[in-house]
């Protein structure tokens, strides 16, 4: 998996490319729950729960379906989030989801159960560019977590970045257009 903290950058990127207009702070700090809640699957080793099991790494809590329950649960708080309803259930909706995307893209681990309850297999890109994170905070300060944050860096931030700016640009553009200011 990237480190939590990586799991932000889509959100983040969105959120802030998009403008306040269309993801209001509220609705962008539930994006970012969002996006690093299924991790929290972790605390299943401490119940002895087999990585592989469902209910473990990267199973349940990384699937669609789980991106999808929490996108209706902020629908139903979209006012709370200061969003429609339909920019809570979407915005939520991909920030949940490319956290088993990206973790799809690491070289480690067993897969990912994205289309968990319709299969249980575990899959994993085509391409693995991203190093796995450790999981522990001890080794993500060692040198190989180090190595990890390059490869986050390259794969996760810098093309999040991207995003980011082209949206922004986007919206720079359209708001001169249809201001007039040509």
């Amino acid at each position: 998996m990237p480190t939590i903290l990586s799991h932000a950058a889509v959100p983040l990127a969105l959120g802030i490319g998009l403008g306040a207009r269309i993801v209001p702070r509220r609705l962008l700090i539930a994006g970012i729950l969002a996006s690093v809640l299924p991790d929290f699957d972790v605390l299943a080793f401490r119940f002895h729960v087999p990585y592989a099991d469902a209910f473990g790494h990267r199973g349940i809590s990384h699937s669609i379906v789980f991106a999808i329950l929490l996108a209706a649960l902020a629908a139903v708080f979209a006012a709370r989030l200061q969003a429609t309803r339909r920019t809570a259930f979407l915005f939520v909706a991909i920030c949940a989801a490319s956290h088993g995307v990206l973790d799809m893209f690491t070289n480690g681990g067993l897969g990912v159960a994205i289309l968990w309850p319709w299969s249980s297999a575990r899959f994993f890109m085509p391409w693995q560019v991203i190093e796995v994170s450790p999981l522990s905070l001890n080794r993500i300060l060692s040198p190989r977590g180090i190595t990890v944050m390059m490869s986050e860096l390259s794969w996760v931030w810098l093309p999040a970045a991207i995003v980011c700016a082209t949206l922004v640009f986007s919206r720079t553009l359209s708001r001169r257009y249809y201001s007039g200011k040509k």
